[in-house]
């Protein structure tokens, strides 16, 4: 759903459970969040900070 955050996942050389570890959830919630969009605050303020990006860009959506 956001390429963005998949690309810097990839870019920093993180799997999703390793992700998950710092997000303090299991493998597959995490995986279930990304497909879905539902993270709350905090898990946005922890992703942002982790790749060293700003909301905006990391969750951004396609416009078709």
């Amino acid at each position: 759903m956001f390429r963005n955050l998949e690309a810097e996942q990839a870019r920093f050389g993180m799997t999703n459970q390793q992700v998950a570890e710092e997000l303090k959830m299991s493998r597959a919630s995490y995986e279930h969040k990304k497909k879905t969009g539902k993270f709350v605050v905090a898990e946005i303020s922890v992703l942002c900070k982790m790749f060293k990006c700003s909301y905006e860009y990391l969750f951004a959506t396609d416009v078709a």
